[in-house]
C-alpha cells in the first residue's frame, strides 16, 4: 500500500495553490476534484458571470498576469481556462471525477484515508499522512423551505442552476435576494427585456471606484483585505452578505437598488413566505435602500479621511449615477405580497446563498452546526487542514487574492507534521 504525503481534496484556486506549494516541497501527493479543475465556477455561475474582483488579485501563486489587463474583470471561462493552464504548466498531480465519500483514520499511527467514488461508479481510495481540505465553504446551495409551496408548475432554481435569460420559461421573474449574485442576475435579466421583482434585504452596497481607483484598490491601502475577526466592530459581520457590486464591463460599476429601479426592476421587501399562490413579504423596503446608501457613502467617507491623515490631496472623484443616495426611497413601504399567478411570474431565482457540506469527514472536526473546526486552518485532528475558507486568517482568505499567503502557511504546518 502506497502512502502518500497529502492528498489535497478540490481542485479550485485553492486546491491548486496548495498542490502548488507541495511540488515545490518535493512532496508526494494527489489532487482529486468532483468534477473538473474549477468545477465549482464552471458549475455554479451563469453564462456572462464575470468575476468581482479585478485580474491582479486573481494571480495564483506564481502566476503571470500575461496578457490580461491588470484593472479587467475576467469572464467565468477565461478563469477556469486560467486554472487549467496552471495546473498543466506545473504538472500538478489532479485526478478528476470523484466524489469523496468518506475522509478517516486508517490505523492508530494517524495514517489517514480518503475514499470516494470514481465518474464511472467504481470505488476508489488513497491513503495519506495529511489531508488538506481544499473544497470550499460554498458547495451547496440554500434554499428557503416554503419555496415548496409555491403553485405547482412555477419553475424556481438557485442562482447556482441559472445560465441565461433565454433557459427560463416565459414571464415575469421574481429574484430573492439582493447581495452580487441576486442584483447582477436582475441586472442581466431587465437587460434581456423581461420584467424583473426583485426582493431586497439588508445588504451593503459599494462603490465600483472611488477617486480613480477601484475600491479593492484603496482597501489593499488601508489593510481591509488583511483584517482578522478581531479586528471587526461585531464578529457577526463575517456573516454578512456579499455587498452589492459587479465586475460586468471594462472596469465593473456599482450596483445599487436605486439604479436597478431606474432600469425597471419592481422592487419588494424580503420574501418571508408563500401562501395560496401569494409570495409574503416584509415592507422595510425604504430601510434597505438607506442601509445600502449609507454603507457605501461611509466607505467613500473612510477612504477621503485616510487620505487626508496621510498629508495628501483628494484626487478628483468621477460622477457615478448608481452611487447617488435616494433619500427619496427611504420611507417607500414595499407591498405585503406578491400575487404571482397574477403578476404573470413564470420563474423564481434563489439568490440565497450557499452552505458547506462536510458530512463526508469522518473525524471529530466538525461543531453542532456541522461547520469544521480550525486555527488558521490547521484542525484539531493531526494532518487534517483546511483552505479557501472565508476567514480561514483574515478577510482575504475567501477570494483568489489571499490563496498564496494561506496556501503559503497550510503548506509549512504539512511540512512540520511530517516532519515530526
Amino acid at each position: 500500500m502506497t502512502v502518500l504525503d497529502c492528498v489535497v481534496v478540490g481542485a479550485g484556486h485553492a486546491g491548486l495553490a496548495i498542490a502548488s506549494c507541495l511540488r515545490e516541497q518535493g512532496r508526494g501527493f494527489v489532487v482529486i476534484e468532483r468534477g473538473r479543475i474549477g468545477e465549482t465556477w464552471r458549475s455554479q455561475r451563469w453564462d456572462s458571470f464575470q468575476v468581482n474582483t479585478p485580474n491582479w488579485m486573481n494571480v495564483l501563486p506564481g502566476q503571470e498576469l500575461g496578457g490580461a489587463p491588470r484593472d479587467g474583470f475576467l469572464r467565468r471561462d477565461e478563469l477556469v481556462r486560467g486554472f487549467e493552464r496552471y495546473a498543466e504548466e506545473r504538472a500538478l498531480p489532479v485526478t478528476t471525477g470523484i466524489a469523496v465519500t468518506a475522509v478517516g483514520r486508517l490505523d492508530s499511527a494517524g495514517t489517514l484515508v480518503v475514499r470516494g467514488t470514481s465518474s464511472g461508479g467504481g470505488p476508489v481510495s488513497w491513503t495519506a499522512r495529511s489531508v488538506v481540505v481544499a473544497s470550499g465553504m460554498q458547495r451547496q446551495p440554500r434554499l428557503p423551505g416554503f419555496g415548496r409551496e409555491l403553485p405547482t408548475g412555477m419553475a424556481q432554481l438557485h442562482s447556482a442552476q441559472y445560465r441565461s435569460a433565454d433557459a427560463l420559461p416565459p414571464g415575469a421573474v421574481v429574484v430573492v435576494g439582493s447581495a452580487q449574485s441576486g442584483c447582477q442576475i436582475a441586472e442581466e435579466l431587465l437587460a434581456a427585456g423581461r420584467t424583473v421583482y426583485l426582493c431586497a434585504s439588508r445588504v451593503a452596497r459599494v462603490p465600483r471606484r472611488h477617486r480613480g481607483r477601484d475600491i479593492t484598490e484603496w482597501w489593499l491601502d488601508a489593510g481591509f483585505w488583511d483584517q482578522t475577526v478581531a479586528d471587526l466592530e461585531d464578529p457577526a459581520m463575517r456573516l454578512a452578505p456579499q455587498p452589492q457590486v459587479s465586475g460586468v464591463g471594462p472596469r465593473g460599476h456599482t450596483v445599487s437598488l436605486q439604479q436597478l429601479a431606474r432600469d425597471g426592476a419592481l422592487l419588494l421587501g424580503r420574501a418571508l413566505g408563500v401562501n395560496e399562490g401569494r409570495l409574503a413579504l416584509d415592507r422595510r423596503l425604504g430601510a434597505y435602500v438607506r442601509f445600502a446608501d449609507e454603507r457605501s457613502a461611509k466607505i467613500r467617507q473612510d477612504i477621503d479621511a485616510a487620505i487626508l491623515r496621510a498629508g495628501g490631496a483628494l484626487p478628483a472623484d468621477e460622477h457615478d449615477a448608481a452611487d447617488v443616495p435616494a433619500p427619496e426611497l427611504y420611507d417607500v413601504s414595499g407591498p405585503a405580497e406578491l400575487d404571482l399567478r397574477a403578476a404573470g411570474v413564470g420563474a423564481i431565482i434563489w439568490c440565497t446563498g450557499f452552505a458547506g457540506d462536510f458530512g463526508w469527514l469522518r473525524l471529530p472536526v466538525l461543531d453542532a452546526r456541522g461547520v469544521p473546526v480550525h486555527e488558521g486552518g490547521v484542525s484539531p485532528v493531526p494532518g487534517l487542514y483546511f483552505l479557501g475558507f472565508p476567514w480561514l486568517r483574515t478577510r482575504k482568505s475567501g477570494i483568489i487574492y489571499g490563496i498564496a499567503e494561506d496556501a503559503a502557511r497550510i503548506a509549512k504546518s504539512v511540512g512540520e507534521h511530517l516532519a515530526a
